[in-house]
């Protein structure tokens, strides 16, 4: 992320990552606590729990992010049971937001829906794209 803001010419660094990616990018922001130096954190996919272990949740460092953080999640997810996901983000208060896929899994793929792979991705790109410009007051 430091590098990154190296070489950003003064714009914003967003990171995040899909799924273990983005766990990753919170660990590090958690860790770096107000010294983290991105404008916001992405999450696509993020894994809350192994399949069916949802006693033993992947959150404790999440309330130390300061920045806003946006997380994609499908409602049918295995790795992210929905009821503890919406938990989670109420818990954490107005630093996060969360954007439901109904019926999607975790690579986001919906049972029946008429959208292609790849046209999903650009959509959730652009739920993206409009969390950071509203982060950046763009």
């Amino acid at each position: 992320v430091r590098q990154a803001m190296a070489r950003s010419h003064g714009l914003p660094v967003v990171a995040g990552g899909k799924s273990m990616g983005g766990r990753i990018a919170s660990m590090l922001a958690a860790k770096q606590g107000p010294d983290f130096p991105g404008t916001a954190l992405v999450f696509f996919g993020y894994p809350l729990h192994r399949p069916g272990m949802t006693d033993h949740l992947r959150d404790a460092h999440l309330p130390r992010i300061r920045v806003p953080m946006l997380f994609i999640q499908g409602t049918r997810d295995p790795l992210a049971r929905f009821d503890l996901m919406e938990a989670l983000v109420e818990r954490l208060g107005p630093i996060a937001r969360l954007h439901v896929v109904t019926d999607g899994d975790h690579s986001f793929h919906v049972r029946g829906g008429g959208d292609s792979d790849r046209d999903n991705g650009r959509a959730l790109g652009q739920i993206a794209g409009a969390f950071v410009r509203t982060v950046v007051g763009a």
